[in-house]
């Protein structure tokens, strides 16, 4: 892998139910920094900056010593904010890590990245098989339905997808880590919204409907966001507290 890739980790600080959250510091770290290094660890050695649009965020990766991008406010989504910041780097492949993923593994990172600059996907993305069934009726736990050789078919918040299902189909949680060609990242957000985005809101869903292909590679582990108080709470318990 050579390190002709970045690392873009979206962080605000207005999340709805777990405000604050990536400057939460029971571990002794703030969970930003959490994902950071787990960034920094990923191989061929990439360019890593967290985005935001907040000094606080700011101030405390300066504290750990990280790299910072300002960026607007308004943007609708880390997607947006990454293809903001995007536009002033020359990397060709962009990974897209969400500031409250602190499980990720280094190597997926890497995977995906590999994944796009490959030419085999304009985008690529991860899931992990369901742990529990119950899950599976959860529509907040998102779906990835994809072929045997990793090419997205759809992806969905219900228990199964509408219609029928090509021969030797998965369907897996998906892990929302994207990798995008940078080109494709940059026209990201000029693109029209699909209905199917829209009914969804899951936005993996526009790119797929105006014909991009998109590659699902299966995660090395479940890593799945910190979006609760308890999600936090398990993430304690699995590193230790300090």
């Amino acid at each position: 892998m050579d390190d002709a890739y970045a690392i873009l980790i979206p962080a605000r600080l207005a999340s709805e139910r777990l405000p604050g959250k990536v400057l939460l510091r029971e571990s002794g770290k703030y969970l930003i920094q959490h994902v950071y290094e787990r960034a920094l660890g990923a191989p061929g050695h990439p360019r890593v900056l967290v985005l935001t649009d907040d000094e606080r965020v700011a101030e405390a990766v300066h504290s750990f010593g990280g790299q910072v991008r300002m960026t607007r406010a308004d943007h609708a989504s880390g997607t947006d904010r990454c293809a903001e910041a995007a536009a002033d780097l020359d990397e060709p492949v962009i990974v897209n890590l969400q500031g409250d993923e602190p499980l990720c593994d280094p190597g997926d990172l890497a995977d995906l990245a590999l994944a796009v600059g490959q030419g085999k996907a304009d985008i690529a993305t991860l899931a992990w098989p369901f742990d529990d069934p119950a899950q599976m009726g959860d529509p907040n736990a998102v779906k990835a339905v994809f072929h045997a050789d990793g090419r997205a078919i759809t992806f969905t918040r219900a228990a199964r997808p509408a219609g029928d299902l090509p021969p030797g189909a998965l369907f897996m949680h998906h892990v929302g880590i994207y990798a995008f060609r940078r080109e494709r990242l940059l026209a990201f957000p000029g693109l029209p919204r699909s209905e199917n985005e829209v009914r969804e809101r899951l936005e993996q869903l526009r790119a797929l409907d105006h014909g991009w292909r998109i590659r699902v590679l299966k995660a090395s582990r479940p890593a799945f966001g910190i979006d609760t108080r308890a999600d936090y709470d398990a993430f304690l318990d699995e590193v230790g507290r300090a």
